[in-house]
């Protein structure tokens, strides 16, 4: 079991320093906030979808989270909806 938690706390890490580290101040603000709040409790599952999420392009992240939530793919739908609802762009 300690494996699987030394492999889940790694891609945190890396899921963290991904979303912080984007390219724009944008992005890396809206990712990076949400990940530093939220990385821990997530549990393997989440951690997957929102891995899956920043490896998607900058421009259709930004489009979903700013402007149109239900265009976002279903893989990574219910994501964008918690960084809506964690940056209060939607109730």
């Amino acid at each position: 079991m300690a494996a699987n938690k030394a492999e889940l706390d790694a891609r945190r890490k890396r899921a963290l320093y991904r979303a912080c580290h984007r390219g724009t101040k944008e992005m890396d603000w809206l990712l990076g906030r949400y990940a530093k709040a939220k990385l821990e409790s997530m549990d393997d599952e989440e951690l997957e979808v929102f891995e899956r999420l920043l490896n998607l392009p900058d421009p259709d992240i930004e489009h979903w989270i700013t402007h149109a939530p239900q265009a976002s793919p279903e893989d990574v739908g219910a994501i964008v909806g918690r960084l809506r609802v964690f940056h209060k762009l939607e109730a």
